[in-house]
């Protein structure tokens, strides 16, 4: 079994020997994966639908690792009790849904490893996780096709005020998808900006906050070796 290039970042960053829940885990490639390998010593798949988690069931159970691995029906960890884990997967969903799963689950921030895996609204999940008492202690970028992915460790704990730039850029380093990663998010920036710009009532605060962000990831892109 061999997963996607994202899914491989992911099972990377989570930690050997943990107890897992992996939500939206739609067909279980990741904690399957990650329990064929010996990597976790239990896992739990929690699905909002019954379909994708039938299809988990099925890979579990094909691959022979059913009774390591659990199901659940539910929204996010609503049927998950926190001393059944110590780890918590989310990847391929939107930021303000990983804000939301969280913010229903005050536990996670308590002695848990997060492995997050945003598609959208980054900066503002960034932002959130600083407010609400979390800290990333870690970012890698994947490249999965045309399209490059940040998997970020999150724990407990008080992040040092992030700048408008790392909001949109983070603060992973040494990463050899760096560079490109600080030109895709600059795009994005300059898209923003261009859509501000044009609209018949310019919102200038926004306006000014995306100079600054596009502004602090050019310097970064200079600081690259």
């Amino acid at each position: 079994m061999e997963l996607t290039p994202r899914l491989k970042a992911v099972a990377d960053r989570v930690p050997d020997g943990a107890r897992l829940v992996d939500v939206g885990a739609d067909h279980g490639y990741l904690p399957v994966w990650l329990l064929l390998n010996w990597r976790v010593r239990r896992a739990i798949a929690s699905d909002l639908r019954q379909g994708p988690l039938d299809s988990a069931r099925e890979n579990a159970r094909f691959y022979g690792v059913s009774e390591r691995m659990d199901f659940r029906l539910c929204d996010g960890l609503a049927a998950v009790r926190p001393e059944e884990v110590d780890t918590v997967s989310i990847a391929g969903m939107g930021g303000e849904t990983i804000a939301a799963i969280l913010a229903a689950a005050p536990w996670t921030k308590e002695g848990k490893t997060l492995v997050l895996q945003p598609m959208t609204s980054l900066p503002e999940l960034r932002l959130w996780l600083q407010q609400h008492g979390y800290v990333i202690e870690g970012e890698s970028i994947a490249r999965e096709g045309d399209r490059l992915y940040s998997i970020w460790t999150v724990r407990g704990g008080e992040m040092p005020p992030l700048t408008t730039a790392e909001l949109w850029g983070g603060r992973q380093s040494g990463d050899p998808l760096r560079g490109e990663y600080l030109e895709h998010i600059l795009t994005k920036v300059g898209r923003a900006l261009e859509g501000h710009r044009a609209a018949q009532r310019p919102d200038e605060a926004a306006i000014a906050r995306l100079e600054e962000a596009a502004a602090g990831l050019k310097a970064m892109r200079e600081e690259l070796p």
